[in-house]
């Protein structure tokens, strides 16, 4: 006999965000795991049930030890109610280890969905969300925040990050120091609560009004706009010294060898030589990837088409034909 694990989304701020399906889990769940107990009787009390289950804790400090506990309540056929102080479990809270082990010992999961702060404020950002990335909290320590923002600053995607009020200034700075000032961003605080407020403009503007002299209170979460997108490079086809004569030189822009034209994925240039596109499907192809796929992946790192690709390997090596490019 097999219990059930319902993942409960709890309200961010007004409690009518709530799915009516909530209060109905809370008051006949056998057990109720809650981030913090307190909380979700009140919670219980403003949907107007009351919880008939055991409650549980089951915060970060605890949550892996809870994990077990839970499951072997679910191996006794009983459902389990995994609540969190707001928004989804398992999203930047409580609640990943829960479902894994329930998972892995082959127990039902499903969900009760509800308010979510990273969509709330995506939706509201106006910025591109066709493609977006969630990066949750920074670091706390100062160079750990600011070695990620700088794995990041090339993603095109809009990203949603998540902070509190006493991080949230050294944080903004750090983002202008690896994003520039005029990237464009969105902060949003107290979604859906009475103090709700939305501040639009740039990394600058966000800044200044965190510096303002004002209290900071309240969570926060921050939507930046991804990098502008760069133009595929041109596919140098000559060899390295042909490249490197006067009459080839305006083919390499903004690098000032021949050599810098390789690396395109760090940013050196706007050019690529063929044989190093080729060097690179030769490399992965060797770890046992198709050339198929190969190409592929080639071909998205570098911003190029397959073809592009395969035109390259054949221009780096004119004595060998390779295989076609759907082979």
């Amino acid at each position: 006999m097999s219990g059930t694990l319902v993942l409960c989304g709890a309200p961010i701020g007004d409690v009518r965000d709530v799915s009516p399906r909530l209060g109905e889990i809370l008051a006949t769940a056998d057990v109720v795991a809650a981030e913090d107990t307190r909380r979700v009787l009140r919670l219980a009390a403003g949907l107007g049930v009351t919880i008939s289950g055991r409650i549980v804790s089951c915060y970060d400090a605890v949550e892996g030890a809870r994990a077990a506990q839970l499951t072997e309540h679910l191996r006794r056929g009983e459902t389990v109610a995994l609540v969190t102080d707001a928004g989804m479990p398992a999203v930047s809270d409580p609640g990943f280890r829960v479902v894994a082990a329930a998972a892995a010992a082959g127990m039902t999961v499903t969900v009760v969905p509800g308010p979510s702060a990273v969509t709330a404020a995506l939706a509201v950002s106006g910025l591109p969300s066709d493609r977006w990335t969630f990066e949750g909290f920074l670091p706390r320590r100062p160079a750990e925040r600011r070695a990620r923002l700088r794995e990041l600053h090339a993603e095109s995607r809009t990203m949603v990050f998540l902070d509190s009020p006493h991080r949230l200034e050294a944080g903004l700075r750090d983002l202008v120091a690896v994003f520039g000032p005029e990237r464009a961003a969105v902060l949003c605080r107290e979604l859906t609560k009475t103090h709700q407020e939305i501040v639009r403009g740039d990394l600058a503007r966000l800044l200044a009004w965190a510096t303002d002299g004002r209290v900071i209170r309240g969570e926060f979460t921050l939507v930046l706009g991804g990098a502008p997108r760069r133009p595929p490079p041109t596919v140098i086809t000559a060899s390295p010294a042909d490249a490197a004569s006067p009459a080839d030189a305006g083919t390499v822009a903004d690098a000032g060898t021949v050599a810098d034209a390789g690396t395109v994925g760090e940013g050196r240039g706007e050019s690529v030589r063929a044989e190093v596109l080729a060097a690179d499907v030769a490399r992965r192809a060797a770890t046992g990837m198709s050339r198929k796929e190969a190409r592929r992946v080639v071909a998205a790192e570098y911003g190029l088409s397959r073809n592009d690709v395969y035109a390259a390997e054949l221009a780096a090596r004119p004595g060998r034909r390779p295989a076609p490019p759907d082979s």
